[in-house]
């Protein structure tokens, strides 16, 4: 999930559109949230670990 926001990211900076921008950083802060709490040792969406 963080790569593909930060792929989201780069080509929405090369590209110029920026909602692919907004989109690729909601997502990459999502994956970088949910790796944390995986490795915090919360369960994820009933995952004892995500990744």
């Amino acid at each position: 999930m963080i790569i593909l926001g930060v792929v989201l990211l780069i080509a929405g900076l090369l590209l110029g559109i920026p909602l692919l921008v907004t989109a690729g950083v909601i997502i990459a802060l999502i994956g970088v949230v949910l790796m944390i709490a995986g490795m915090a040792g919360h369960a994820v969406g009933g995952r004892r670990h995500y990744y």
